[in-house]
C-alpha cells in the first residue's frame, strides 16, 4: 500500500523538496505553466485577492503579490514549503499569508478570491474530484487549473449518452479518462489518477467550469458559470443526494 512508503522514497522526496524550486524537474517541466500564468495575471488583470492551493515553496503566491495582489493566501500541507515560503516572502518584504492546510479543507476558507490558483495538486489527491468540488466554492472570479496529463492530447466532442451496450467508445484512447497509480509513477507514491486531456475538460466543466482559455498544454484558466443549482453548489446537491 502507498501509506508504507519505504525509508528511502521518503529520503528522496526530503532532498527534492528542499531544492524543489530551483530543480532541472521544476525547470523542464513547469517553465511553460509559470511564463502562461504570469503572462496571464500580467496583461488581463491584476487581482485583488490570490488563493494558492499547494503554494509549495511560494513562487506564484510571491510573484503575483510583486504584481499588485492586494491579499495573498498560500496554502500547503507540508510544514517544509510553507517554512521555505514565509522565509522568502520575509526577505523580500512582502504581505503574505501562509497557511496549512489541505485541499479538502479549502471550503473552510471564509470568501472568496478573484484568482484562485490549482496547480500541481490534482493528480496528486486520492479524491481529486471532490477536492475540485471544493476549491470551486472559493472562486469569485477566474481558477487557474493545472495537472499533469498522460494519455491523448486531443480535444474532442462526446455525446452526451451512450447505449449500455455500446463499449467500443472504450477503446478510443481520446474517451476522457484517469489512469489510476496503484503504487509509484516517477518515483512519487502521491500520484494518483493522472487524467487525458478530455478527461480534465469534462470534470471542469462537470464541476461548473466554463473553459476560458488553455494556454498551456496541461493549463486552463476557468470560470464559475454553474457551480450552483438552487442556489447550492454541486458538492452539496452530492452530499445530500439531490444532484
Amino acid at each position: 500500500m502507498k501509506s508504507k512508503h519505504r525509508a528511502h522514497d521518503v529520503e528522496r522526496f526530503d532532498r527534492w523538496g528542499a531544492t524543489y524550486e530551483r530543480s532541472w524537474m521544476q525547470q523542464r517541466l513547469f517553465d511553460s505553466v509559470h511564463s502562461a500564468v504570469l503572462h496571464h495575471a500580467e496583461s488581463r488583470f491584476k487581482p485583488a485577492s490570490v488563493l494558492d492551493i499547494g503554494c509549495n515553496g511560494g513562487f506564484y503566491s510571491i510573484a503575483l503579490k510583486q504584481r499588485g495582489a492586494d491579499r495573498v493566501l498560500g496554502v500547503d500541507i507540508d510544514d517544509r514549503y510553507l517554512n521555505q515560503a514565509r522565509f522568502a516572502a520575509r526577505t523580500l518584504g512582502l504581505d503574505i499569508e501562509f497557511e496549512k492546510r489541505s485541499a479538502y479543507e479549502i471550503d473552510g476558507i471564509s470568501g472568496q478570491f478573484d484568482f484562485v490558483l490549482f496547480m500541481g495538486v490534482f493528480y496528486h489527491l486520492r479524491y481529486p474530484v471532490y477536492a475540485l468540488d471544493k476549491v470551486v466554492k472559493k472562486v469569485g472570479g477566474k481558477l487557474v487549473f493545472q495537472t499533469m496529463i498522460r494519455g491523448s492530447m486531443e480535444d474532442r466532442t462526446w455525446k452526451e449518452n451512450y447505449e449500455f451496450w455500446d463499449t467500443e467508445l472504450f477503446k478510443d484512447r481520446d474517451f476522457p479518462s484517469m489512469y489510476f497509480i496503484e503504487h509509484k509513477y516517477a518515483d512519487d507514491p502521491t500520484n494518483w489518477f493522472i487524467p487525458n486531456r478530455g478527461a480534465v475538460e469534462g470534470i471542469l466543466r462537470s464541476a461548473g467550469l466554463e473553459l476560458l482559455e488553455h494556454p498551456e498544454a496541461e493549463t486552463w484558466i476557468c470560470a464559475p458559470k454553474c457551480a450552483k443549482r438552487d442556489g447550492k453548489y454541486i458538492l452539496d446537491l452530492e452530499l445530500e443526494g439531490t444532484l
